[in-house]
């Protein structure tokens, strides 16, 4: 794809079910407690390693849909990172343009390799650096690194002030509560995402969006005639 680039340096080397109710109240709580937008710039990360393969196309679509209704929002940026293969891992450019990162979404295929969740939280750290970056979505179903290492580079994004919104896709607890570390280090939140939660994740993925762009008066307004997660979302924040 055109406009995408290397993250670099790597790590260690030189430059170069439906979610639970309980789960959906502690998701929307953490992003209501979450630092104030400021900024409207949000990264959004997947994992597009083969594991991922079986439900990339409905998850390519859920993802389509919610950038769809962030570019409604106004002054929302967004940068598309994944990684995927051999230490392959990419960003393209900031856009406020769905079309744009739709066109860029719908490029990417699954690709065997080892996950590489710590590069892309190094690398929200280094844009936050040169602009402030408001939140970061993953969306993954394995860690195969150090969780020192994730938990290091977690632990520094949230001195910066980014929360991570986890979602994990698959039943793997030791993942799970990985994603829920990582997280709580960042002051985001972490949630379930499998073949029944798709509304969900729409409907949760549309209210980080709304967040990054405007903070919690964009939250309320996105809340507003919703229904499911979004409304609970509605009346925490009231």
């Amino acid at each position: 794809m055109k406009g995408k680039k290397d993250l670099v340096p790597e790590p260690g080397k030189t430059p170069a079910t439906t979610s639970s109710s309980g789960e959906v109240a502690a998701f929307v709580e953490r992003l209501r407690q979450a630092p104030a937008g400021g900024g409207g710039r949000l990264i959004f990360a997947l994992d597009a390693t083969a594991s991922r393969q079986p439900t990339w196309d409905r998850a390519s679509h859920l993802q389509a849909e919610m950038f769809t209704a962030a570019a409604a929002l106004g002054g929302l940026e967004v940068q598309l990172v994944y990684y995927r293969g051999f230490r392959e891992c990419k960003a393209s450019p900031w856009t406020r343009q769905a079309s744009e990162l739709l066109r860029r979404m719908t490029g990417v295929t699954c690709l065997a390799g080892h996950t590489q969740l710590e590069r892309v939280l190094r690398h929200a750290a280094k844009e936050t650096r040169r602009q402030r970056v408001s939140a970061l979505v993953f969306i993954g179903d394995a860690l195969e690194e150090s969780l020192d290492d994730v938990g290091d580079a977690a632990g520094d994004l949230g001195l910066l002030g980014v929360p991570c919104f986890l979602f994990h896709e698959g039943g793997n607890a030791r993942v799970r509560q990985a994603f829920e570390q990582v997280a709580k280090l960042t002051g985001g939140a972490c949630c379930r995402f499998d073949a029944n939660s798709a509304e969900e994740l729409k409907s949760l993925l549309g209210a980080v969006a709304a967040f990054a762009a405007g903070g919690r008066p964009a939250l309320l307004a996105y809340g507003e005639g919703k229904r499911g997660p979004v409304a609970l979302l509605t009346r925490q924040v009231r």
